[in-house]
């Protein structure tokens, strides 16, 4: 069996240096520079160029960052509590949580679609499904049996992503949110759009002290209203006449919804409450498309795309897998028409052999350039890799995880006095 990159990155932690970049002419070139004898360097590592990649990303006049469910991964519970789901785990949470009968009967009706365990496949079939049986009557037991399975199985995946707590370990989340955070706050404020409906983000944001504008009031109850991601936070002093922008604010846009956000009415508002309202969520299947260009999403979709448009525009995208054309496509389209765009992708999964990663004794890679010939599975990612590949200097492509970039970004402000300061009255209090 050759080594996958599944089990290849099981055993090794999140370190910068597991990063490889895309080199045109070399292929995936390792982080560290190769030592030979004597001590002396065999070969350049893509250190340097990763560096100067992300650098040059947060120094854009207007920086955005794309994450998915990939990013989610490296965020951990103790032991025995939820942790971060993938399709597979959510698959078979559904199954458990309809029943094992009414589940392979509902499973049944779609058997020549080759489900995989692909749970977003087969919530997308159902809804085609019962789009197409519309006016069926309540005695059709089949049309009845897939409408009560498809709010069961949506509820399900609402608790399974609503995984986060005060206890969850989140430390490349918050050393994301601290390096983009920090960006000079005399450019426009850094701005994160996730896939992801878990609170990560905003967690991290918290346990940092850093703000977030994410669309909501600061009022109770919090309603959303998109006038408020023109709104910014500034510090008013007597001493001075005009207000400062405050450090360590970032905008948040959750293009898919979030586990605290509820309809009540013709309101959204941020809620945790079960009893409270309708879940806002775009749950995975087909017609996410569709579904993200209704309001709040759509919103969200605006300001993503009149962000690629910007000029001098940078964009970081880790665990995103470009499945979702809704946002794939308008990152396609900037480079097609956007000069000063810039793209780094981060994923572990560009590599698909990872024969050639094993770490020799020394603890080097036993390949220092991997060769770039395989075609990416994914047309999107292909285009961009061949795109990569001619030489574009705006395109970036990285092998690694989020929590690799996590620590391979740059800081590029040191922490500010009033960051230590609450450090220290923070570990104060927690004495005793």
């Amino acid at each position: 069996m050759p080594l996958t990159h599944f089990d290849y990155w099981k055993v090794h932690a999140a370190n910068r240096t597991n990063l490889r970049l895309l080199v045109p002419g070399s292929g995936w070139v390792a982080y560290a520079d190769r030592i030979g004898q004597e001590n002396k360097i065999e070969d350049r590592g893509s250190k340097e160029e990763i560096e100067s990649a992300l650098t040059n990303a947060l120094s854009a006049s207007n920086f955005l960052t794309l994450t998915g469910a990939g990013a989610s991964f490296c965020a951990r519970n103790p032991d025995g509590q939820p942790q971060a789901p993938s399709m597979s785990d959510l698959w078979h949470a559904v199954a458990a949580a309809v029943g094992a009968p009414e589940f392979a009967a509902v499973c049944a009706r779609f058997e020549k679609a080759k489900l995989h365990k692909n749970i977003e496949k087969l919530l997308s079939l159902c809804k085609v499904y019962l789009e197409l049986n519309e006016a069926a009557l309540e005695d059709d037991t089949d049309v009845m049996a897939v409408r009560t399975f498809v709010p069961l199985a949506e509820k399900c995946i609402l608790g399974k992503v609503d995984y986060v707590t005060a206890e969850t370990e989140l430390p490349a989340h918050e050393a994301y949110v601290r390096k983009i955070g920090r960006r000079g706050f005399r450019k426009t404020r850094a701005k994160i759009f996730t896939t992801n409906y878990d609170l990560s983000l905003e967690e991290a944001a918290r346990r940092l002290r850093f703000t977030i504008i994410d669309g909501f009031s600061h009022s109770l109850d919090q309603v959303y209203d998109r006038q408020y991601f023109e709104y910014d936070i500034v510090r008013r002093e007597p001493s001075k006449e005009a207000p400062d922008y405050i450090p360590n604010v970032f905008q948040l846009y959750k293009l898919h919804g979030s586990t605290d956000w509820r309809r009540v009415g013709a309101d959204v508002v941020r809620s945790r409450d079960n009893a409270v309202g309708e879940p806002v969520l775009i749950y995975p299947r087909s017609s996410k498309y569709q579904e993200a260009f209704d309001p709040p999403y759509l919103d969200m979709m605006s300001a993503f795309q009149a962000a690629l448009r910007e000029p001098d525009s940078a964009i970081v995208v880790a665990g995103f897998g470009f499945n979702d054309d809704h946002i794939s496509r308008p990152i396609l389209a900037a480079l097609e028409s956007n000069l000063s765009f810039r793209l780094i992708i981060c994923d572990p999964g560009f590599i698909r052999c990872y024969e050639d990663l094993t770490d020799d004794p020394m603890g080097e890679p036993v390949v220092h350039a991997i060769p770039d010939v395989e075609t990416h599975p994914n047309p999107m990612l292909e285009r961009i890799r061949l795109l990569a590949q001619s030489g574009d200097p705006r395109v970036h492509l990285i092998n690694g995880r989020f929590e690799d970039l996590a620590d391979a970004m740059p800081d590029l402000i040191g922490q500010t006095d009033r960051e230590r300061h609450a450090e220290r009255v923070r570990s104060m209090r927690e004495v005793g």
